[in-house]
């Protein structure tokens, strides 16, 4: 018999995660009314962009414009930030809640970053206790946790090493990444049932790639090992440019159809979220591959 929670919490990732790899610009209005609109679906907690240098993601270079209109007192809205000059932007900002990443590879993380695994960590943890002592809310993204496109297979106690040392050093919330989509379902219920035992006081998250159409089988695999808390994109958009063949997110609506059906509460309207993948769609350079949002889409046709 399926051990399942009463409710999950769904991070939308999109406007983030998302759309920092869309190779045309997607006009600053149309991101200003995409959140709004996943906020009106439901959402309560979501990446809303990140400062990085325009350089390396141009379609991030609008962060300050997005932050500064899209800030509300009822959704956590987060901001990803890579170094000190991205957290002196977000200081002068009302944003208070942060993310912060690095990858359990060193290989991914050199071509990510051009720093070391161990070097990002050196820098990283005295800004993270000055944040702390701000009262900001620190989100840390865990990259290659389970596979890296450069080095295969990560071993576990790598991993769980890593959120080791993001734990001491204070943060609220880990988000443990299957940036390929390589994991497969023993692999998610395996690790994630020892971070659920090993960091009972840290949010847990679990964020999960589609690039092998597995991100269900994991997320379900998940919620097994104790894990309520789930990274999603609207419309399956996203993709990492430093991890070659990395697709997608888990959809939100795939997700969010899935855990309604198994009656588990995600407190998000359907109808709603794919209004909100209609804001974006006409700017995309793929079409949307959700098997929900493809059905939705097809019924509303019908029916006109």
């Amino acid at each position: 018999m399926l051990t399942l929670p009463k409710e999950v919490t769904i991070i939308e990732v999109g406007p983030r995660d998302g759309l920092q790899n869309e190779k045309s610009f997607v006009p600053t209005e149309v991101k200003k009314l995409f959140i709004l609109a996943l906020k009106t679906a439901g959402i309560q907690e979501m990446e809303l962009t990140s400062f990085v240098s325009p350089k390396w993601v141009p379609q991030m270079g609008d962060a300050a414009d997005i932050v500064a209109n899209c800030l509300d007192g009822q959704t956590r809205n987060i901001v990803l930030v890579p170094n000190r000059k991205g957290f002196d932007r977000v200081f002068a900002t009302n944003c208070s809640a942060v993310a912060v990443f690095v990858g359990v590879s060193n290989t991914f993380n050199q071509k990510n970053i051009n720093k070391t695994t161990k070097d990002s960590l050196e820098e990283l943890v005295p800004i993270l206790r000055e944040l702390k002592e701000k009262h900001y809310f620190v989100r840390a993204c865990i990259s290659t946790a389970f596979h890296c496109p450069y080095e295969g297979k990560i071993s576990e106690e790598d991993t769980i090493k890593l959120c080791r040392e993001f734990a001491r050093a204070g943060v609220d919330e880990l988000s443990v990444a299957d940036t390929i989509g390589m994991a497969a379902p023993h692999e998610a219920y395996s690790l994630f049932s020892k971070l659920v035992q090993e960091f009972p006081h840290v949010l847990l998250t679990a964020h999960f790639h589609d690039t092998r159409k597995m991100a269900l089988a994991n997320i379900l695999a998940s919620l097994q090992a104790g894990i309520t808390r789930f990274d999603t994109s609207a419309g399956g958009l996203g993709g990492c440019p430093f991890a070659p063949g990395a697709s997608g997110n888990a959809a939100t609506e795939d997700v969010v159809y899935m855990l309604e059906r198994m009656g588990i509460r995600t407190g998000i309207d359907l109808d709603r979220l794919t209004a909100a993948i209609n804001i974006v769609l006409p700017h995309l350079s793929r079409p949307i591959d959700s098997g929900f949002y493809r059905l939705h889409a097809k019924s509303v046709q019908s029916h006109e």
